[in-house]
């Protein structure tokens, strides 16, 4: 059966981020290059950490996996929101903006379990490193993936679920770029107020939750790395603080996004472009620019490639 038939909207009208002209253009430029650079960073760091036996590690396993997520997270939107400021065209389908809800949820729910199993890696390799390679093993690895896969599509059912239940019976304009709870179940035809708390208990809660298990992890951490640590301490408490700063620009924006579901609609355009567009690029950015593993692997792995270009004329030859 399709869905749209138990709405009586077919579908929705994204207002985007602006009217003018010449700042969809601006946005059209910045946002393209954001997302190249988005999917090309992430890429490079999938093809170094496989081309590379050195980074065959749990940490950089849980790391290619990230990137995979945030290439994903990139995808769900931005290139529709990219071909819709040339094409003007700015409708999506009642079934397209369910899609986008259900990817959404699924790539942020399954992130937010894979940035705990790394924060669980950083711990074990701190905090127990005599213990480390019998307890992150391989098969532990694997399972943490799963898991997070496994809980993101779990969580991107219920919130698909609750949006098909919802009735909508006139308004559709969308006050975003992409369709997300928050701002579509504002236009249907109940009480917002109830639909706000299940968005609070079912998202900004558990993302709170989330966020707060991580922030004690890695205090504790950082607290092993000051007392107990000496020589290769700078490179642990680096590893740790790039992993912090990619957990805090991740959570923020969607804690205060699900916390606050009826909050300013400017200020959450500004917070989804930053977790959807801007968060998967840093990344590439943090951990290649603060791991001299991965800046290494990447340098001989530009040098292979360059090699084999070298050598590959003569072949013909």
């Amino acid at each position: 059966m399709d869905v749209a038939n138990k709405s009586t909207v077919s579908e929705f009208f994204l207002l985007g981020l602006s009217d003018s002209w010449e700042l969809q253009m601006f946005f059209f430029m910045v946002f393209s290059l954001f997302y190249v650079a988005t999917m090309v960073g992430n890429g490079l760091i999938v093809i170094t950490v496989m081309a590379d036996s050195h980074l065959h590690a749990p940490m950089y396993f849980l790391l290619t996996n990230l990137s995979i997520i945030d290439m994903s997270l990139a995808s769900f939107a931005t290139p529709k929101m990219i071909t819709d400021y040339l094409t003007g065209q700015k409708t999506i389908s009642f079934n397209g903006c369910i899609t986008q809800i259900f990817f959404l949820h699924l790539f942020t729910g399954t992130e937010i379990i894979l940035l705990m199993a790394m924060s669980f890696d950083r711990y074990i390799a701190i905090c127990k490193p005599l213990h480390y390679a019998s307890i992150i093993s391989p098969q532990v690895c694997i399972a943490l993936v799963v898991a997070s896969w496994t809980v993101g599509i779990m969580h991107s059912m219920s919130q698909v679920i609750f949006a098909l239940t919802l009735p909508f019976c006139g308004p559709n304009k969308v006050d975003s770029f992409f369709c997300d709870l928050p701002v579509v179940f504002q236009l249907a035809c109940v009480d917002t107020y109830v639909l706000g708390l299940f968005m609070i208990s079912t998202s900004g809660i558990i993302a709170l939750s989330c966020f707060i298990l991580l922030f004690n992890s890695y205090v504790i951490v950082l607290v092993t790395i000051k007392h107990y640590y000496s020589r290769g301490s700078s490179k642990a408490l680096s590893t740790c603080t790039a992993h912090f700063i990619v957990v805090f620009l991740f959570f923020g924006p969607c804690i205060f996004i699900y916390m606050w579901p009826l909050s300013n609609f400017l200020v959450d355009k500004i917070l989804s472009v930053f977790y959807t567009i801007f968060t998967p690029i840093l990344n590439p950015v943090i951990y290649t620019l603060r791991n001299q593993e991965v800046k290494t692997a990447t340098r001989k792995l530009k040098s292979r490639f360059l090699n084999f270009n070298k050598a590959s004329p003569s072949c013909y030859f």
